[in-house]
């Protein structure tokens, strides 16, 4: 496509249509936009390299591996890591290109993990699959800040939340402070990108992968507390994970760019649909629930929710119509009720999704909002689905309820249709 409109420059300034001045800017920034996304390209290839290097490096030392000597494992070991080093070394005095420092930084992480498993098994160091989790990334962490790599964060982040699954099927001790500290030790790092305001794709994929590392790592903190788990996930989805998406570094992002935004609301309305359910209040009971752990995770998320509702405040992006943005306090009135009465829990779960799902229809109407409008239907429709379940419906009823919903889909895509045409 720009190659189209640079070559059409020519034609539109002879015709008067653009001046030659205009051309020569527009030639410019598209000669821009190229560099920087081979520059990406290049950093995306040089990255892959580096990590098919190291791969193969390790392959072609565990076919040979029986016949070297104790000594030769152990250099063979450490080599790995010392070119790594070296690379790096050069890349950062020589003030290489970012692909340089990439992919270095990708190679010596990897270089890093065989280097821990290769001495262990030479020497019959005993440990588990947790604690070599926890060497390897905590030797690491000085790549983050000594390259500002992005990389180094995307593995850091990866690496501990695959640690997170480990502690969460063992004894989990200090495991959920291990994994905090370790998960903030990058912040700094991603706060100062966002300060920068570059959307670069690593900036966005971080985007996704905080809130996902932290969804996934959650469990260590619940231990085997399903029904606390309820709470907690409601606090971090809609509570964190969904304001901190309203803040206004997110305001004129789509939603692929926006992770905190679709996995906070995607989340809340999954735990609303579990809940709907009155089995769901019959997993476990309230006493006993909490623990040190749980009380500890639910007062910290607490803290940053209120953090995050207070410079939303200030920039005023809360908004009194979004229920999203508050229906973690609705949900933990009801978590409570539900623990003595998991009739009322319910009835009151299934309004708020029916609410929720209205709310989202009347935005979706007022805004001409096609996607808002479908996903408000989609929930009132989701929900009838649901309660066909619980009662002795006939499938005929069943049928024309199916019916109704599927002609008030066309009627109300049809008719918005017909008002966003008639506007232009």
């Amino acid at each position: 496509m720009n190659s189209k409109i640079t070559r059409a420059l020519p034609e539109l300034v002879e015709n008067g249509i653009i001046t030659d001045g205009i051309a020569q800017n527009i030639e410019a920034h598209y000669k821009k936009t190229n560099a920087s996304d081979s520059g990406r390209l290049f950093t995306i290839f040089g990255i892959l390299g580096a990590t098919l290097v190291g791969l193969g490096i390790i392959l072609i030392m565990a076919h040979n591996w029986d016949h070297f000597s104790r000594v030769t494992k152990v250099i063979l070991a450490f080599l790995p890591m010392l070119v790594g080093q070296a690379v790096l070394g050069f890349s950062i005095v020589k003030n290489k290109s970012v692909t340089w420092k990439e992919a270095a930084t990708v190679f010596l992480f990897l270089s890093v993990g065989v280097c821990i498993a290769t001495v262990s098994q030479v020497y019959h160091i005993s440990g588990d699959l947790e604690s070599f989790l926890l060497a390897w990334v905590s030797l690491c962490i000085p790549l983050m800040y000594l390259t500002k790599s992005t990389s180094a964060i995307i593995l850091h982040l990866i690496f501990i939340t695959y640690y997170s699954f480990e502690a969460s099927s063992g004894p989990l001790s200090s495991a959920p402070i291990v994994y905090l500290v370790l998960f903030a030790i990058p912040i700094p790092r991603y706060i100062q990108l966002l300060k920068s305001k570059v959307k670069s794709p690593a900036v966005i994929a971080f985007h996704w992968l905080f809130p996902l590392s932290l969804m996934l790592a959650f469990p260590i903190f619940i231990g085997r507390s399903y029904f606390t788990g309820l709470l907690v996930y409601m606090l971090l989805y809609s509570g964190l994970f969904y304001n901190i998406g309203k803040h206004s570094y997110f305001k004129n992002a789509s939603l692929w760019q926006n992770g905190y935004l679709v996995l906070g609301a995607l989340g809340t309305v999954s735990i609303l649909f579990v809940t709907s359910f009155r089995m769901a209040w019959n997993i476990l009971p309230l006493s006993g629930s909490f623990g040190e752990s749980e009380i500890t995770i639910c007062l910290i998320l607490l803290a940053l929710i209120g953090f995050v509702l207070y410079q939303n405040s200030k920039i005023k992006t809360f908004k009194k119509n979004d229920l999203f943005q508050y229906i973690f306090l609705i949900f933990t009135i009801v978590f409570f009720i539900g623990a003595v009465n998991n009739v009322i829990a319910t009835l009151f779960i299934n309004i708020l999704i029916f609410v929720l799902g209205i709310m989202l229809i009347k935005i979706g109407a007022d805004k001409v909002r096609f996607g808002m409008l479908n996903c408000g239907m989609f929930i009132v429709a989701l929900l009838i689905a649901c309660r066909f379940y619980d009662t002795n419906i006939s499938f005929a009823l069943r049928g024309l309820f199916f019916l109704l919903i599927g002609g008030g889909f066309f009627a109300a895509n049809y008719i918005m249709l017909k008002q966003q045409n008639t506007k232009k």
